[in-house]
């Protein structure tokens, strides 16, 4: 059975930004070639201005945040959600929940609304509290508006189960098997196999990058440490300031080359892991899949995708300790997280299971109307708190 699938909640592909561009990338690819119909939509500021990509359909809609800042990102979001009225689709996956489930009231009544809920954004340090109070009530509007929902990480699954007594489905974000590392590409940067460390994240707070770059400051040690992530936030220019004067942090910037990124995990000493908000990040799972040694802060949601699998960390005392006392590899550790990328997170695993559950709650609807293909509204707007 083919599906109409409609992505919202990204700025678009492919992934020029972050996690859920990286998801709707591989996710809507591989639908694609599963024989289903697929549209994702784009910012009209996205740089792939095309209006096909891999089989994908593209649809860009008009983003004011180049203008007005973040109180675009909710006016692109509901010229999403209104352009996807009229498209017919049978499944809608709302990738995220901060600036669309306001627009609740909006989305299309025929379509199966399946909502991947992120992570626990509220408990971002980087909002204040107004703010956090918002995300809390748009987090409460997505469980309401949606008919489904889906859950990255076993942690958010209990979370969103036991608070708003749903039954969401677990689905993580998938890793990349298939891009293949080359030494050669170090050269560019300067840098030697196995002789420097890495960190690549978001420049936020709940990252700890801070914390890593401190124990790392600390340290004794000759390698350079070379972190990936867009600083031109207000954090960023923070962390950048802070540590300015050791010549051995190199700030890269944003890198969305996968080569170039799955050949700088593959060859450093020890890929560093301090994301605390949110459920399986994907920059940690393409580490894995890139067979990097780990350092990760000891976290549920870092323990449950890597078990006892890395070097753990709660502070900047741990991480200048095991840099000075050279625990950079484990071989069995390496070989463990890449198995369990390949069982459990490639993307053909990935896809498959969204693939499944799509085919499952359209099935489930249409059992439930059997005579017309009204919208059978079976979670939307009812939950308890």
């Amino acid at each position: 059975m083919a599906l109409k699938i409609g992505i919202l909640g990204t700025r678009g592909i492919p992934n020029n930004y972050g996690g859920f561009e990286h998801i709707a990338g591989y996710l809507a690819k591989g639908l694609v070639e599963k024989g289903h119909e697929v549209t994702v939509y784009n910012s009209h500021k996205h740089p792939y201005q095309h209006k096909l990509w891999n089989g994908v359909k593209i649809i860009h809609c008009y983003d004011p945040e180049y203008i007005i800042g973040i109180a675009g990102q909710f006016i692109y979001d509901l010229n999403c959600i209104i352009d996807s009225r009229k498209r017919g689709y049978d499944i809608i996956l709302m990738l995220g929940y901060t600036s669309s489930s306001v627009w609740g009231m909006f989305y299309p009544k025929d379509p199966i609304i399946i909502t991947n809920m992120d992570g626990l954004e509220w408990k971002r340090t980087k909002f204040s509290r107004p703010v956090r109070s918002f995300l809390k009530y748009a987090e409460k509007l997505a469980v309401k508006f949606s008919d489904h929902h889906v859950a990255d990480s076993p942690v958010i699954k209990d979370y969103l189960d036991d608070k708003y007594r749903i039954n969401s489905k677990y689905i993580a974000y998938g890793a990349d098997l298939e891009t293949v590392a080359d030494e050669s590409l170090l050269q560019e940067y300067g840098l030697e196999k196995h002789n420097y460390f890495l960190l690549m994240a978001r420049m936020e707070p709940e990252n700890n990058i801070e914390m890593i770059l401190d124990g790392f400051s600390k340290s004794n040690s000759a390698r350079r440490f070379i972190v990936i992530g867009n600083t031109s936030n207000k954090y960023g220019a923070f962390i950048r300031d802070k540590f300015r004067h050791d010549e051995r942090i190199v700030f890269l910037g944003a890198i969305f080359d996968e080569f170039k990124v799955r050949s700088l995990t593959a060859y450093c000493s020890l890929y560093f892991h301090g994301h605390t908000v949110g459920g399986t990040n994907p920059s940690l799972l393409d580490a894995m899949a890139a067979k990097a040694p780990l350092a990760a802060h000891a976290n549920p949601f870092n323990r449950s995708v890597l078990e006892e699998n890395a070097l753990f960390f709660s502070g900047d005392e741990d991480i200048c300790k095991l840099i000075n006392e050279n625990r950079f590899a484990d071989t069995h550790f390496i070989q463990n997280n890449y198995n369990k990328v390949a069982g459990d997170f490639a993307w053909d695993v990935i896809t498959n299971q969204y693939e499944q559950y799509f085919l499952e709650c359209y099935q489930n609807q249409q059992s439930y109307y059997p005579l017309n293909n009204e919208k059978a509204i079976l979670y939307r707007g009812q939950y308890s708190e």
